[in-house]
């Protein structure tokens, strides 16, 4: 294995702040998840010494980072089939199926979109995290829609730097219980790990984080409505938990849905089988050209059906008369 080494010099700017914050900011580390799994790796020395991540770095101090260069996978590789978007020398867009776990986990070993890419692609760069290479962001395994992976060093710096910056535009559509009200809006509502159940985010955390989240009705339906969704924050669970603390949760999210039975009217809705959350568009500037690059990913069969149905059953109340 080869090593990409790091040396920094920590400047007065930066006192008093993380080392994990530090250390992502660096050229050819990634994202802050990727330079935590580095430090506690022993990766990064701070004056000579490992600490933790979060140790507060002070003016002077001497962080050097060994970043992990790309090398053969030890993830074996699946024959699995994956919808391209888009391909170049840098990058790859797919389009992610509902059920697709991104990269393995504890219960998904397999079948992810880590071995798809593997059998497809071979080795990619990774920061020390063997389990996700190529990996700059993640879709939940009941999310569909665009996945972006790097496919080169300069592709997974350049890409996790626009995450930072939140210069990427995300965009999403979900088929939500419930008639929203207004056209259009912002959910501003901090987000963080939920005060008694570890593995949900809550908007009443103890520790919350900015959390953003612009939506835009598309249309009303019964029983449902179909919403536009553009995140300016990158929090887990961020789009669930904001729609389900405005009143509408996302149709089909069976951990912050809430109560059952709603959407009585419309066969298939109160069951549907995953959250009804489709990634519908990723639009950023090429880590190689600079150039704007926008891709989409078409509604999936599942959503349209749904939608259909809902269709339906509006023509049918608009034709049946009132009683008095």
């Amino acid at each position: 294995m080869s090593v990409a080494r790091v040396v920094l010099v920590v400047p007065a700017d930066a006192a008093g702040r993380r080392l994990d914050r530090v250390v992502a900011a660096a050229r050819g580390v990634g994202t802050r998840s990727q330079a935590k799994q580095l430090i506690d790796a022993g990766c990064v020395r701070v004056d000579g010494a490992v600490c933790k991540a979060s140790h507060a770095v002070r003016a002077g101090e001497r962080v050097e980072i060994d970043a992990r260069e790309p090398e053969p996978l030890a993830i074996e590789p699946e024959a699995l089939p994956l919808v391209i978007l888009h391909e170049d020398a840098d990058l790859l867009a797919i389009d992610k199926p509902a059920g697709m776990v991104v990269h393995p986990a504890p219960g998904a070993r397999r079948g992810t979109v880590v071995h798809a890419l593997a059998h497809r692609l071979g080795a990619l760069p990774t920061t020390g995290a063997a389990e996700r290479p190529g990996i700059v962001h993640r879709l939940d395994r009941d999310t569909s829609g665009v996945l972006l992976v790097a496919r080169t060093w300069a592709a997974l710096e350049g890409l996790a730097r626009q995450f930072r910056e939140r210069s990427i535009e995300k965009r999403y559509v979900a088929i939500v219980h419930g008639r929203v009200a207004r056209a259009r809006g912002t959910i501003d509502r901090p987000i963080g790990r939920h005060p008694r159940e570890r593995k949900r985010m809550s908007v009443r955390s103890r520790r919350p984080r900015a959390a953003v989240t612009d939506f835009e009705v598309l249309e009303r339906l019964p029983d449902a409505t179909l919403l536009r969704l553009r995140p300016h924050t990158g929090r887990t669970h961020q789009l669930r938990v904001h729609l389900a603390a405005l009143g509408h949760p996302i149709v089909g999210d069976r951990v912050y849905g809430g109560r059952r039975g709603r959407g009585g009217r419309v066969p298939g809705l109160a069951d549907f089988p995953r959250q009804a959350l489709h990634a519908e568009e990723i639009r950023f500037r090429h880590p190689t050209t600079g150039q704007p690059l926008g891709v989409r990913a078409p509604l999936p069969s599942d959503l349209m059906g749904l939608l259909t149905r809902l269709r339906q059953v509006a023509g049918s109340a608009a034709e049946t008369p009132r009683s008095a």
